[in-house]
């Protein structure tokens, strides 16, 4: 009995104590479990840091040798902020070059561009647009003589009325006739204040006239102003297709009035022509001349060459007069002498030549012995003439 007992106790306490050890043994395989994977965690993490940091070194080297290698002027990551900068501002540009060529444009609208080509009879125009635009020879001008190839070159700035978008062929055509009506007369008033000179080339005659065209403007110039003296109708065919200077003198956009004038530049040309020869001329100089004008204080002689001069009515003669039509008439030739060459003007004498005859005759004159008997023989009269 006892024996049983001893051996039941027994048996209940190994049952007892069984769990307990069993729990006990399961702990310490967590915790080992645990602490192996913190371990190899450890491990991992030591190992992905030495592998990253010799990567890293290999990278730097790497790069070191690259820079190294790299030639002279070649752009690091340094200038790659730079880069981007100019990309973005190029781009920039372009949107709006590209904004600009889609831009509306509506019949009208008067614009401006550069000239990409020219033929006989048509330009082309660079709007800035996506499409260019086209300038006929009947939209350039009225000017019947005008040509497309002498007057407009690759490379000119033009401005030109829309009257079309679309010319059937993709392309805006334009009229320069249409924008001369309108920035023209601008120009021409310009033109008028400045007193610029412009080489205009003669295209039609007309009565008391020519006809020439400036700024794509029909304007006259009367037969008083083409040349130096007024130009008679009979003579105005002969400056047909003649290319000559003027300016303008009268520009009236409401009655569409255009005058030009060629005299006053001829006439400052022939005073500054004159003005030189003048100053070549030497005082003293005795020449002849015919007699121009007479006036009550002188009369003006032509000297040839461009020139003349005041012969005064106190230098005309010795002996005084009232008028110098008492002594000269127009068309008459007469000698003079230039007196006087002071600005630009010469003073001319006929009565300093006068003085000048009268002294060699007096040089030339001889006086008869009066101590002498009148039984001189000739011989010794002769001999004491003075020459």
């Amino acid at each position: 009995m006892e024996d049983k007992e001893m051996l039941g106790a027994e048996t209940v306490m190994e049952e007892k104590e069984m769990p307990g050890a069993q729990a006990a043994a399961e702990e310490q395989v967590t915790a080992d479990a645990q602490t192996a994977a913190e371990e190899n965690e450890a491990t991992a993490a030591e190992t992905a840091a030495e592998e990253k940091e010799a990567s890293g070194a290999e990278t730097a080297a790497d790069a070191k040798e690259e820079a190294a290698e790299a030639p002279a002027g070649q752009p690091d990551a340094g200038d790659r902020p730079e880069k981007a900068a100019e990309q973005a501002e190029s781009m920039d540009d372009y949107a709006s070059e590209l904004e600009a060529s889609f831009r509306q444009i509506n019949e009208g609208d008067i614009l401006t561009g550069t000239v990409i080509g020219v033929s006989e009879t048509e330009v082309t125009v660079d709007l800035g647009y996506y499409t260019d635009g086209i300038i006929r020879l009947e939209d350039a001008s009225d000017d019947p003589t005008f040509s497309l190839k002498d007057s407009i070159k690759v490379g000119d700035t033009l401005s030109a009325t829309v009257i079309r978008k679309d010319d059937g062929r993709g392309h805006i055509l334009l009229s320069m006739k249409a924008a001369a009506a309108v920035l023209a007369w601008d120009r021409l008033k310009e033109l008028l204040d400045s007193q610029e000179n412009i080489t205009v080339k003669i295209s039609g005659i007309t009565r008391g006239g020519a006809i020439a065209y400036l700024e794509g403007t029909r304007g006259f110039i009367p037969a008083s102003k083409l040349a130096l003296n007024f130009v008679e109708e009979d003579d105005l065919p002969n400056w047909l297709n003649k290319s000559i200077e003027v300016r303008v003198i009268t520009a009236d956009p409401e009655e569409k009035r255009l005058v030009m004038s060629a005299r006053d530049i001829l006439r400052e040309k022939a005073a500054e022509e004159r003005r030189s020869r003048i100053s070549n001329v030497e005082v003293g100089l005795v020449t002849e001349g015919t007699v121009e004008t007479i006036k009550p204080y002188g009369a003006f002689v032509d000297l040839g060459n461009g020139l003349s001069g005041l012969l005064h009515i106190s230098q005309i003669s010795q002996q005084r007069i009232k008028h110098p039509s008492a002594v000269l008439k127009e068309g008459q030739k007469v000698k003079v002498k230039i007196i006087e060459n002071k600005d630009g003007k010469l003073s001319l004498s006929m009565k300093a030549l006068e003085d000048v005859a009268a002294e060699a005759i007096e040089e030339e004159t001889f006086e008869l012995p009066t101590s002498e008997a009148v039984t001189t023989s000739l011989g010794s009269l002769f001999a004491k003439l003075k020459l």
